[in-house]
């Protein structure tokens, strides 16, 4: 068992003894590094996304990780959250293959992410049971799951250079209503959680506090301006890009202000594995931050791949091959996805995702979808469909996100789309429960000639209302402003998590053979 988690053990026994442990003499710095992922969606392979270098896979994240805990005398390895769903290892291992790899890895704790009850409570008490690591939720009361109960902790504590460090799990509320952890969990409110086991962890003495949520980087700065005695706060759930660079979202790490008037660093590392947090912090003899650096570390081709952990994901492979070759369902006729079509006009093919994508995300409210071209890359053939044409369609991992717009947000979305139609930029707009038209031989901005949406009560298509709110279906990669999308005025964003390969996969074997069709859902005008 490792050493710190005794610590963690004795702190379940009660007050007392976690006041004993808390209790530490020390008069000088902590010098501490923390390492952290988070949203990795069982993203265990290396990839490269369209116009981007080879990044991420597990492989090299372990020799990454080694090397730097190397390098540093005491070191903490954090998840934040969203281990599960998202590639074809989750669908064929589920919490098996999270547990081989996480603890492989050597992670010291995880905050449970929402996607971690997509397949209900059982399959998180899987991997609690197999992880060498603590599983974190304190606003998580699983009390009452005959699964979960007693298995999720509030915080862990580590007994560092004589410091004792306490490590809050933090779950989004959302979780509830967005995923499947059934009516005996229940997620209590963030805020208050945090200020009450804070609390109760500076009464006993405890100055060193790390909240590792699964909130957003939006609730994570709100968290770190409410409440006093949280020193570090290591996010995930918005795959969040921060460090230097335009496309990012701000520093690594923010420097928020609680309260009390003292520091608070804001932290997360994007998703799927791409990147790996590394921060430096000087604690004081009071736990107070004094000094800081760091930044996410980008896992790319120059790290060489660990050969324990190929190992382990070759065990995996010969299920994923053949689940590669299982058919998923057929069709009538030629699925076209060529690319001098697919970038500049309707498609039987951009429909039948579209459709798909609604079908999917029916349950979150969805009654519009919009899919870019540029990310369909292959044709299918009439005939049986394999899973690995599918993914030969939608090869980027790109992933459902649902979104609240506004109706004006819609049609900038539409212009934003056409608006490089000349050259056959890739992200001319398909769409789903709507059509449009457009007029190529108008500037940019303004080419848009009509929008409008399907009215399920008076099955037509009505006008498109600038000033209404709609739910909208797209790819996380257009919702996080890929190819000029700005969605920045969207409200109750939802990463899904669910692949758009898988979720076409799921639409195709719905039915005995799709027949999709051009239908007018858009139109260039003459």
């Amino acid at each position: 068992m490792n050493w710190k988690l005794l610590l963690l053990a004795a702190a379940l026994v009660g007050a007392v003894v976690a006041g004993i442990l808390l209790r530490t003499e020390h008069d000088e710095t902590l010098e501490l590094t923390i390492l952290h992922t988070n949203d990795l969606h069982a993203h265990y392979d290396s990839f490269e996304p369209w116009g981007e270098a080879l990044q991420g896979g597990v492989a090299r994240l372990k020799t990454l990780v080694d090397d730097l805990r190397g390098d540093c005398d005491e070191v903490l390895f954090l998840d934040a959250g969203d281990q599960f769903q998202g590639t074809l290892y989750f669908t064929v291992g589920g919490a098996e293959v999270v547990a081989d790899v996480m603890n492989e890895l050597g992670y010291d704790a995880m905050c449970a992410g929402n996607h971690e009850f997509d397949s209900g409570p059982a399959e998180l008490a899987a991997l609690i049971d197999e992880a060498d690591f603590p599983i974190l939720g304190a606003n998580i009361d699983a009390s009452a799951d005959p699964d979960l109960s007693g298995k999720i902790f509030p915080y862990a504590l580590y007994g560092i250079e004589g410091v004792t460090v306490a490590v809050i799990g933090l779950t989004t509320e959302h979780t509830a209503t967005a995923s499947s952890p059934g009516e005996n969990v229940k997620f209590l409110d963030v805020i208050a959680t945090a200020q009450s086991t804070v609390a109760d962890l500076e009464s006993y003495g405890g100055n060193v506090i790390i909240a590792l949520t699964h909130l957003g980087t939006g609730r994570d700065l709100e968290l770190a301006r409410a409440v006093s005695g949280i020193d570090v706060i290591v996010g995930g759930h918005s795959h969040t890009l921060l460090g230097p660079g335009d496309d990012t979202a701000g520093p690594y790490p923010v420097a928020e202000m609680s309260p009390a008037g003292e520091p608070v660093l804001v932290v997360t590392a994007h998703e799927w594995g791409k990147r790996l947090g590394r921060l430096n912090v000087s604690f004081s003899a009071e736990g107070v931050v004094e000094s800081y650096a760091g930044e996410p570390i980008f896992v790319g081709e120059r790290i060489p791949e660990n050969r324990k952990m190929v190992k382990l994901l070759d065990a995996y492979r010969p299920a994923i091959e053949a689940l590669m070759a299982q058919i998923v369902g057929s069709t009538g006729v030629d699925l076209n996805g060529a690319r001098e079509d697919i970038r500049v006009r309707e498609t039987n093919l951009g429909n039948l995702i579209c459709d798909a994508m609604l079908w999917k995300a029916q349950g979150l409210g969805a009654t519009i979808a919009i899919q870019n071209g540029g990310g369909i890359r292959a044709s299918i053939p009439a005939g049986d469909i394999a899973m690995g044409q599918v993914l030969e369609v939608l090869p980027y991992g790109n992933q459902l996100t649902v979104l609240t717009v506004m109706g004006e947000e819609l049609v900038a979305a539409l212009e934003n789309g056409v608006g490089g139609v000349e050259e056959g930029a890739g992200r001319f707009p398909h769409v789903g429960g709507m059509r449009y038209a457009f007029d190529p031989s108008s500037e940019p901005g303004s080419r848009i000639v009509s929008a409008e949406v399907w009215d399920a009560g008076s099955e037509s298509y009505v006008e498109l209302d600038p000033t209404a709110t709609y739910t909208l279906a797209t790819n996380n990669y257009l919702a996080d402003g890929g190819d000029g999308y700005n969605y920045s005025g969207a409200s109750d964003r939802y990463d899904t998590g669910w692949l758009l390969s898988d979720t076409l996969a799921e639409f195709l074997a719905e039915f005995d053979s799709v027949l999709p069709a051009v239908e007018g859902r858009i139109t260039e005008v003459e």
